[in-house]
């Protein structure tokens, strides 16, 4: 059974999301990852099975594996330790699918760090031979692995889609120490990720990660490598100049450029095989990741 849209009898709505449903509690949030999909910064009509479960889980798995390298929001993914009291349903409905987070003030800075040349990066670079205002080795192809990770930040427009900032943007944003702890903290988180999934046979291309000030720490926040908010290619068979084998959103984005989809508001079905293969995709990344399969979930009990 898929969920697209999360209602709760006793909890107050804090916000819908693209993806998520976060309710109000005080001084935590509940965040609940639904089945919806974004592309294009567009939530798309058509669900992906399991897919809810799969990100929050993956997040839950990274929060506390990356603890030592930065303090985070989470707390637990148990849905008997939320404090609120919820119908044998709601805990139905919540299972796996949800997480009990610290409440925070977001900081209004997407750090994105890229490893791989890749997505839009790609584009850029061919038209001008940079990355933002970053200059690249001029014989870098399609996929090719970057001289050194970089960081490449963004934030949001008012109507929802990302905007690419260069990092003086960002120190004139938060301020240059904040603007140097948020690239300093998110290339290290970047680089620990991208050599444990090398081992598991994946190539961490590129992620996205959130911070927020919370009881005057700075603390990771939001959802963390997972395929949603990271670009994931197999490891086999991996070959720059074309493109690669991946477990993230690319293939559904590459099924809705070929229908020449003007990236507006209402987004195009998605047919069976598509929903079908994306959801094998979620299943293999989260099985890649965690190292047993998605069938297995419930031996992880995250407290």
């Amino acid at each position: 059974m898929t969920y697209t849209t999360i209602d709760l009898k006793n909890i107050k709505l804090f916000k819908r999301g693209k993806v998520r449903d976060i309710f109000d509690l005080g001084d935590k949030l509940l965040m609940v990852a639904t089945d919806r999909v974004s592309a294009f910064d567009v939530v798309l009509p058509d669900a992906i099975p399991h897919k809810g479960k799969i990100l929050n889980l993956i997040s839950a798995y990274w929060f506390k594996k990356l603890d030592n390298i930065s303090p985070n929001h989470f707390i637990t993914a148990n849905v008997n330790e939320f404090p609120v009291e919820l119908s044998s349903a709601e805990k139905t409905m919540l299972s796996q699918r949800s997480s009990l987070v610290e409440k925070g003030k977001t900081i209004e800075v997407e750090c994105v760090v890229r490893g791989y040349l890749a997505g839009s990066g790609w584009q850029t670079y061919k038209e001008t031979g940079k990355l933002l205002d970053i200059t690249l080795p001029g014989d870098l192809k399609q996929g090719s692995k970057l001289p050194e990770p970089l960081f490449t930040p963004a934030t949001k427009s008012q109507d929802g889609h990302d905007i690419n900032i260069t990092f003086a943007q960002v120190k004139n944003e938060v301020g240059t120490w904040l603007a140097q702890y948020l690239k300093e903290k998110s290339i290290k988180l970047y680089r620990i990720a991208r050599d444990y999934l090398y081992e598991k046979g994946l190539i961490l291309v590129d992620t996205k990660f959130e911070f927020a000030v919370i009881d005057d720490k700075i603390k990771l926040v939001d959802e963390l490598l997972t395929p949603d908010s990271s670009r994931l290619w197999d490891k086999t068979g991996y070959e720059p100049g074309r493109p690669q084998l991946n477990f993230d959103k690319q293939y559904i984005r590459d099924y809705l450029i070929s229908q020449n989809w003007d990236k507006a508001p209402p987004a195009p079905r998605l047919p069976q095989h598509i929903i079908k293969k994306s959801t094998e995709k979620y299943l293999e990344a989260y099985k890649k990741t965690i190292g047993v399969d998605y069938a297995d979930i419930g031996y992880w009990e995250w407290r």
